[in-house]
């Protein structure tokens, strides 16, 4: 299993639907995807349970994954919210 904390920093030019487009970007991905935000973990591939969460600019949470892609899926998914080309 491979973790990384990250704060979100979302520029001006992110999709207008960032946690749709997370939810996209997770389900690419053979591996177990979760995100990790106060004390609720969520299936990062469910768009319902990652709504719940209210991912906010400048939030800080975890990405976690399980699986062959792991080290791939937590990389690509911390680029996203990090916005860091």
């Amino acid at each position: 299993m491979v973790s990384k904390a990250v704060k979100v920093n979302l520029t001006e030019d992110a999709e207008a639907r960032p946690v749709a487009v997370l939810v996209q970007r997770a389900s690419q991905f053979d591996s177990k995807v979760y995100v990790e935000m106060s004390d609720k973990r969520i299936n990062a591939k469910s768009i319902m349970g990652m709504m719940s969460l209210g991912i906010t600019q400048g939030v800080e949470l975890t990405i976690s994954a399980d699986g062959s892609d792991e080290a791939e899926a937590v990389e690509n998914l911390t680029e996203y919210l990090t916005h860091s080309k």
